[in-house]
């Protein structure tokens, strides 16, 4: 099991709210009376509601799925799994881009996980997840992958004239679809 949430970094929250403290502090000079601290009493606290929306993302791994966010990727359809520092994230997310690619991206976080997906009825090619820790994201994930296709081959196993037949086609695929190298 993996846990990670992408909130931001201490030195956006106190420069954000340092320029929102200014911002108010100039429309404080302005005014007199009760309206001077107005606008104290509304940036300061739309600005912190801001940046915790900003940095409300989940990341959780379990054993059978992939939740990010609202999104959920069960881990059966996972091929494979790239760690990425920050220059592999640029490219893949720059000109290596594919329009159909899942995205989650900070910019505030340097790392990402790249998720190449197996699944004949989705479109989407791959998900890129931005993480502090990659390496162990994309290990936990891996992991999981291997695991939940193991534990589905077994569960889909048959025997049938004496042999083995694994899913629906027959042919050994641990998915139950057909193994694309024949």
């Amino acid at each position: 099991m993996y846990r990670e949430r992408l909130h931001l970094s201490w030195w956006l929250w106190a420069g954000a709210l340092g320029l929102t403290a200014l911002l108010a502090a100039e429309i404080w000079m302005g005014t007199s009376g009760a309206r001077a601290w107005l606008p104290f009493t509304v940036l300061l606290p739309l600005t912190a509601g801001g940046l915790w929306w900003l940095g409300r993302i989940p990341i959780r791994v379990t054993a059978d799925d992939l939740r990010v966010d609202d999104a959920r990727l069960p881990l059966r359809y996972v091929a494979d799994v790239v760690a990425l520092d920050a220059d592999g994230r640029r490219e893949l997310l720059g000109v290596a881009a594919d329009p159909l690619a899942f995205v989650i991206q900070r910019p505030w976080i340097g790392g990402a996980v790249q998720i190449v997906l197996d699944d004949p009825a989705d479109p989407t090619p791959y998900w890129v997840i931005s993480s502090r820790h990659p390496i162990e994201l994309a290990t936990a994930i891996g992991s999981h992958a291997v695991e939940s296709r193991v534990g589905e081959s077994r569960v889909g196993e048959s025997r049938v004239g004496g042999s083995t037949a694994a899913g629906s086609d027959g042919r050994g695929s641990a998915s139950g679809r057909a193994d694309p190298e024949g």
